[in-house]
């Protein structure tokens, strides 16, 4: 059985999800929520010292308080898909890197669209900062498929440096 909790967040609601005492995924808003978790095999927990300690971290994290979380994560993909996750976690708090740099890092220098495609399906966002990717003209790109807002939020909250969708302008 799976369970979970919601947090209310500035980029809205947070469902955090675990199993076997591990996080196993983050969903930004019911309708991810809803459409990535089969809602009769998850329950809602809301003593769960996991749960209860993982809310706890993500708003020290909105607050400015938390630069990198030490939560046990489920990491469920493939091997090239956990190199990337790993490579991630390492950029720190108000960095970013390129899809290229990233490709670089985990020995795979031509994969650029497989980092991508890596991090759309890293089931941790925030967590595991696959935000903290992007383009390197230093522009923003998809995020939790196109939603690059949210990127843009989460970047400007960490201080990071990075070029503004001039579109939204």
């Amino acid at each position: 059985m799976r369970i979970y909790t919601v947090v209310e967040t500035e980029i809205g609601k947070l469902f955090i999800v675990a199993e076997n005492q591990r996080l196993s995924a983050v969903h930004i808003g019911e309708e991810d929520f809803h459409t990535n978790e089969d809602i009769s095999l998850t329950r809602k927990e809301m003593e769960d010292p996991l749960l209860t300690e993982s809310v706890k971290q993500v708003k020290e994290y909105f607050a400015g308080d938390r630069t990198t979380f030490n939560l046990p994560l489920e990491r469920d993909g493939t091997v090239f898909q956990v190199d990337v996750w790993k490579k991630l976690e390492e950029i720190p708090y108000g960095k970013t890197k390129s899809y290229q740099e990233i490709a670089q890092a985990v020995g795979r220098p031509k994969a650029v669209r497989a980092i991508g495609q890596a991090n759309k399906a890293n089931k941790l966002p925030i967590i595991v900062p696959c935000h903290r990717v992007i383009g390197k003209n230093q522009t923003l790109t998809g995020y939790a498929g196109t939603r690059t807002e949210i990127k843009d939020r989460l970047l400007t909250l960490e201080g990071a440096p990075f070029k503004a969708d001039k579109r939204k302008a």
